[in-house]
């Protein structure tokens, strides 16, 4: 400590020094609004978080990529004006893993944002839209009440088509921690299915087994990560709620993206898998799938599939979102 008198009259009341002047910055600077948005829920911090840059005009792959990875959601979306005038925007989708041709939440969250914002207007009470995304022209249906956008339902580009066989039950239980009796057998049987983007679907006996699975990495690595559907599904028919249908995770981690709250995609394919064992020969299928309730994050996918002749003729994934929050990043 000072002596006292250097105390009151010392340098503890001196003025500081004056800052050093700096250089203005020279360097471009650009930035881009943003939204994010619960997808697949009603309530806030629910369902899947999406975020989506409603013109992302003169953003590079690169940069999106990386925006994408800031976000660290499972998938962000880049909004751009169509190719064709006939569609209405095209939509680049990004995992931090890199960009993906297809994605279900990512669809029906863009949509329902650009219509809150009015960047999609909304004459009638339905309003078909059509995005350009890399599997090809999507369209999407904007369902509103009360004037405002509550939900939207995608129908899918590409009809579901079978991969290669699928590793069998017995060494995909291991990998999901899982045991033999946990595995279905017969016609529902572990199956790699894409309405546009891979998946590996594990049909197990009860909600319970769902709740259990634990993915071993270095199982799906062996296992899995080498085939072309290395994102997987694992579920039951046996939901919490006696109005709903289907119990699932998704699993991806190749696209670094550990576990998913609600996958619109993998949901589409699970629609033609569970259509494809159907009965029924003509008509509309529905289900409705609980997802993200073992992460904290509750979803509801609405899963329709239409039949006829035997053969499935579309499907469809549709759901609620909300808006979170909106901002400004730069670039």
């Amino acid at each position: 400590m000072l002596p006292p008198s250097r105390e009151r009259h010392g340098r503890s009341h001196s003025r500081p020094p004056s800052p050093v002047p700096r250089p203005p910055l020279t360097f471009p600077v650009r930035r881009y609004s943003y939204l994010t948005t619960d997808v697949f829920t009603s309530r806030r911090f629910g369902g899947n978080p999406l975020a989506v840059l409603p013109d992302a005009r003169g953003l590079t792959t690169e940069e999106m990529h990386a925006i994408t990875r800031e976000f660290n959601y499972s998938e962000s979306t880049f909004i751009l004006p169509p190719d064709d005038p006939r569609h209405t925007r095209r939509v680049r989708i990004f995992t931090p893993g890199g960009e993906v041709p297809f994605a279900g939440h990512p669809t029906v969250g863009s949509a329902l944002v650009l219509a809150a914002t009015g960047a999609i207007p909304l004459d009638a009470d339905e309003t078909r839209i059509v995005f350009e995304e890399g599997v090809g022209p999507v369209p999407v249906t904007i369902r509103r009440v009360g004037g405002v956008p509550s939900f939207a339902e995608l129908s899918v580009a590409k009809l579901p088509e079978v991969l290669p066989p699928a590793p069998s039950a017995e060494q995909l239980a291991p990998m999901l921690s899982l045991g033999a009796d946990d595995m279905l057998g017969g016609s529902f049987h572990p199956q790699a299915v894409t309405c546009g983007l891979p998946f590996t679907f594990v049909p197990v006996r009860s909600r319970d087994a769902v709740r259990r699975a634990r993915l071993r990495l270095d199982l799906w690595e062996s296992t899995l990560a080498p085939t072309a559907a290395s994102m997987v599904m694992v579920f039951a028919m046996d939901a919490e709620d006696p109005a709903h249908q289907v119990r699932a995770r998704m699993f991806a981690p190749g696209e670094s993206v550990p576990e998913d709250p609600a996958t619109g995609s993998a949901c589409a394919a699970l629609g033609g898998y569970l259509g494809m064992r159907s009965a029924t020969a003509g008509g509309t299928l529905r289900w409705i799938v609980e997802q993200g309730y073992e992460m904290g994050r509750p979803s509801l996918l609405h899963v329709a599939c239409d039949k006829s002749g035997g053969a499935i003729t579309a499907v469809r994934v549709g759901g609620e979102a909300v808006l979170v929050c909106e901002g400004t990043i730069t670039v």
